[in-house]
């Protein structure tokens, strides 16, 4: 005699979401992982000079007018299907708008995770991870279609700004920027209207 076949699935898909929380317990130091091209990423912990340049740059677009500065906070984007695609909690960005109830809404429900769609302009500085930033999250930020991503790449001392973002067809790991304004760390970074042109020369005294 023989079995029936097994013909309901016996475990149903992970959320990365709860994958991330299994990760922060399971730490023993504080720590904000990310979930990013189907991996979770454990970012370094930041070094005094990688945090105190970040927020330098988050401080020049507060003090030009972009009062949506922020920091700290982790944002998600989803497949068409509605499940989670991508969690990141970028070093700095520019909202496009306060949260809304709707957003406070989305985040109770993803468990600390606001909508990617907030975001105006993202900015990422460069640990041991550079990889991450430069391949990974740039084709990530670009599917998810964040207008401007502000790269300062500390590996190759180059400040990166790029701007319209494209995903041909259905696959967000071929997502790119078509526009690209590169400066050696020192020089000004021009940033697309209306953000003001970003002085890189503390980079310098890393």
């Amino acid at each position: 005699m023989s079995a029936e076949p097994i013909m309901e699935p016996v475990m149903t898909q992970q959320d990365p979401i709860d994958l991330l929380i299994a990760i922060e317990k399971a730490s023993v130091a504080p720590i904000r992982p990310e979930y990013v091209e189907g991996t979770a990423i454990v970012p370094p912990q930041p070094d005094y000079n990688h945090s105190k340049r970040a927020v330098g740059l988050m401080l020049q677009l507060h003090v030009a007018g972009f009062e949506l500065t922020g920091t700290g906070m982790g944002f998600r984007a989803a497949h068409q299907s509605g499940c989670t695609k991508t969690l990141v909690v970028p070093d700095f960005y520019v909202l496009r708008r306060e949260p809304t109830e709707l957003d406070e809404s989305y985040r109770k429900a993803h468990k600390g995770w606001y909508p990617i769609d907030m975001i105006a302009l993202i900015g990422e500085v460069t640990s041991t991870n550079h990889e991450t930033d430069t391949g990974p999250k740039f084709r990530t930020y670009a599917a998810a279609g964040v207008p401007v991503y502000v790269l300062i790449n500390r590996n190759t001392s180059t400040a990166h700004c790029y701007s319209t973002p494209v995903l041909p067809g259905d696959d967000p790991t071929k997502a790119y920027y078509d526009d690209e304004a590169k400066v050696d760390l020192g020089e000004p970074l021009p940033l697309p209207a209306p953000y003001p042109t970003l002085d890189t020369a503390p980079f310098l005294k890393d």
